[in-house]
Protein backbone atom coordinates (compact mmCIF):
# COMPACT_ATOMS: atom_id res chain seq x y z
CA UNK A 1 0.00 0.00 0.00
CA UNK A 2 1.13 3.53 -0.72
CA UNK A 3 1.55 6.57 2.17
CA UNK A 4 -1.76 8.08 0.90
CA UNK A 5 -3.99 4.92 1.30
CA UNK A 6 -2.38 4.03 4.99
CA UNK A 7 -3.26 7.86 5.90
CA UNK A 8 -6.47 7.45 4.94
CA UNK A 9 -7.17 3.84 6.69
CA UNK A 10 -5.13 5.15 9.30
CA UNK A 11 -7.88 8.55 9.48
CA UNK A 12 -11.06 6.21 9.42
CA UNK A 13 -9.70 3.73 12.28
CA UNK A 14 -8.83 6.33 14.59
CA UNK A 15 -12.56 8.16 13.96
CA UNK A 16 -13.69 4.84 14.39
CA UNK A 17 -12.02 3.77 17.74
CA UNK A 18 -12.59 7.96 18.98
CA UNK A 19 -16.44 6.87 18.14
CA UNK A 20 -16.02 3.40 19.97
CA UNK A 21 -14.70 4.88 23.05
CA UNK A 22 -16.68 7.57 23.34
CA UNK A 23 -20.16 5.70 23.13
CA UNK A 24 -18.47 2.82 25.64
CA UNK A 25 -17.69 5.59 28.52
CA UNK A 26 -20.94 7.15 27.81
CA UNK A 27 -23.11 3.87 28.17
CA UNK A 28 -20.57 2.98 31.30
CA UNK A 29 -20.97 6.29 32.86
CA UNK A 30 -24.88 5.95 31.98
CA UNK A 31 -25.02 2.50 34.02
CA UNK A 32 -23.25 4.36 36.91
CA UNK A 33 -25.78 7.57 36.90
CA UNK A 34 -28.47 4.82 36.87
CA UNK A 35 -27.44 2.61 39.44
CA UNK A 36 -25.67 4.60 41.86
CA UNK A 37 -27.01 8.42 41.50
CA UNK A 38 -29.88 8.90 39.81
CA UNK A 39 -31.59 7.45 43.09
CA UNK A 40 -30.10 9.62 45.68
CA UNK A 41 -30.93 12.96 43.75
CA UNK A 42 -33.81 14.90 43.56
CA UNK A 43 -36.62 14.57 40.36
CA UNK A 44 -35.79 18.30 39.44
CA UNK A 45 -31.77 17.53 39.25
CA UNK A 46 -32.18 14.11 37.28
CA UNK A 47 -32.59 16.03 33.90
CA UNK A 48 -28.75 17.18 34.43
CA UNK A 49 -26.89 13.77 34.26
CA UNK A 50 -27.17 13.03 31.04
CA UNK A 51 -25.67 16.33 29.16
CA UNK A 52 -23.04 15.89 32.51
CA UNK A 53 -22.45 12.26 31.30
CA UNK A 54 -22.15 13.18 27.48
CA UNK A 55 -19.56 15.87 28.29
CA UNK A 56 -17.26 13.35 30.38
CA UNK A 57 -17.55 10.84 28.01
CA UNK A 58 -16.57 13.18 25.35
CA UNK A 59 -13.98 14.59 26.98
CA UNK A 60 -12.64 11.32 28.24
CA UNK A 61 -12.76 10.03 24.84
CA UNK A 62 -10.51 13.04 23.84
CA UNK A 63 -7.67 11.83 26.84
CA UNK A 64 -8.25 7.91 25.57
CA UNK A 65 -6.99 8.68 21.69
CA UNK A 66 -4.35 11.18 22.97
CA UNK A 67 -2.98 8.66 25.20
CA UNK A 68 -2.82 5.69 21.91
CA UNK A 69 -1.37 8.14 19.86
CA UNK A 70 1.21 8.78 21.77
CA UNK A 71 1.58 5.28 22.43
CA UNK A 72 1.56 4.73 18.57
CA UNK A 73 3.75 7.54 17.75
CA UNK A 74 6.45 5.90 19.67
CA UNK A 75 6.13 2.43 17.95
CA UNK A 76 5.70 3.97 14.20
CA UNK A 77 8.14 6.50 12.55
CA UNK A 78 4.64 8.62 10.63
CA UNK A 79 6.70 10.06 8.44
CA UNK A 80 8.01 6.51 6.66
CA UNK A 81 4.06 5.23 6.65
CA UNK A 82 2.21 8.21 6.24
CA UNK A 83 1.66 11.26 4.11
CA UNK A 84 0.92 14.38 4.93
CA UNK A 85 -3.09 15.42 5.67
CA UNK A 86 -2.42 19.54 5.18
CA UNK A 87 0.72 19.61 3.59
CA UNK A 88 4.27 19.11 2.42
CA UNK A 89 6.86 19.08 5.11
Amino acid sequence: MNKKINTILFVAGATVFNIFVTVLSFAVLLIVYAKLIAGRLPEENLVWGFPVIFIIAVVSSFFAYRSALKLLLKKIEMEKYFSPVFGKK
